[in-house]
């Protein structure tokens, strides 16, 4: 039984145009449109993450329009043949809240990491009141962990 309904789908190769709405979508939801898309990559760069076996971009549409969306990473691993998958952003528009296509999306990348054989399926956090929402999502699907994350920088003095 689906938890939304509205379709989902992963991108794959050829999908760059809906790869690049989900970007726009992701800025708007997440208030940062200059993040997501004052540098737009290219066609030919969005096609080459989409071929690629480590990258995953599942979508949930509203006809032609995307309405939420995941962009997810598979992280092959070292100490044994297996690999984790990953969520780096997972977003929803506004008026498309609360009807299950969080879930829904989260529900098919777990179908996905099953049928590569991935070990585990995780996400991050942040602890503001802006992400509230998302936090009760992940603990209604999953196990919380206390973790602290550290940006290092790239260029240190």
């Amino acid at each position: 039984m689906p938890v939304t309904a509205y379709p989902i789908r992963q991108l794959g190769p050829g999908d760059f145009g809906l790869l690049s709405q989900l970007n726009v979508m992701f800025g708007q939801a997440f208030g940062e449109p200059e993040s997501y898309t004052a540098k737009p990559p290219s066609p030919q760069y969005l096609e080459r993450l989409l071929e690629s076996d480590t990258f995953l971009a599942v979508v949930a549409m509203d006809g032609e329009n995307i309405i939420g969306g995941i962009a997810a990473y598979e992280l092959k691993k070292f100490e044994q043949e297996r690999s984790e998958i990953y969520i780096y952003d997972l977003a929803v528009a506004d008026r498309y809240r609360r009807q299950g296509v969080a879930t829904g999306l989260i529900r098919h990348l777990q179908a996905i990491a099953v049928a590569r054989g991935a070990h585990a399926l995780f996400v991050q956090a942040d602890t503001t009141q802006d992400d509230l929402p998302a936090i009760a999502l992940y603990s209604k699907l999953g196990r919380r962990e206390e973790v602290l994350h550290f940006d290092i920088e790239l260029n240190p003095s």
